[in-house]
């Protein structure tokens, strides 16, 4: 066995979020380009829990980079710092996950996510 090895499994570890400033439970989040949900709302030493897989109920806006756009499930989704809310079909943005559920063009809607790719 390697004696090197830090974590069996690497899709749940306390890291410092570039995106957003302070996390907050349940919100989206970067990790640099590491798509993640935090968990827990980030803790004093400015360390949050950050899951970077599975599949969660995320605000996601009916928009790409040229305008409005439908979202259909499987669409690939990205997370762009500067909108509200921060998941979308915008491919400016930094690859997010998956949509396993459908938003109106224009619309914002909480549907799931499937963090990763």
């Amino acid at each position: 066995m390697a004696t090197n090895r830090k974590f069996e499994h690497g899709n749940n570890l306390l890291l410092t979020c570039s995106d957003p400033a302070t996390p907050t439970s349940g919100a989206p989040v970067l990790i640099g380009q590491i798509p993640g949900v935090a968990l827990a709302d980030e803790q004093a030493d400015g360390l949050t829990s950050v899951q970077m897989d599975g599949v969660f109920a995320l605000s996601v806006k009916g928009i790409d980079q040229v305008g409005n756009s439908a979202v259909a499930a499987g669409d690939l989704l990205y997370y762009v710092a500067a909108d509200t809310p921060k998941i979308s079909k915008k491919n400016t943005g930094v690859r997010f996950g998956y949509a396993l559920e459908p938003v109106a063009s224009a619309a914002t809607t909480t549907i799931q996510v499937k963090v990763g790719y």
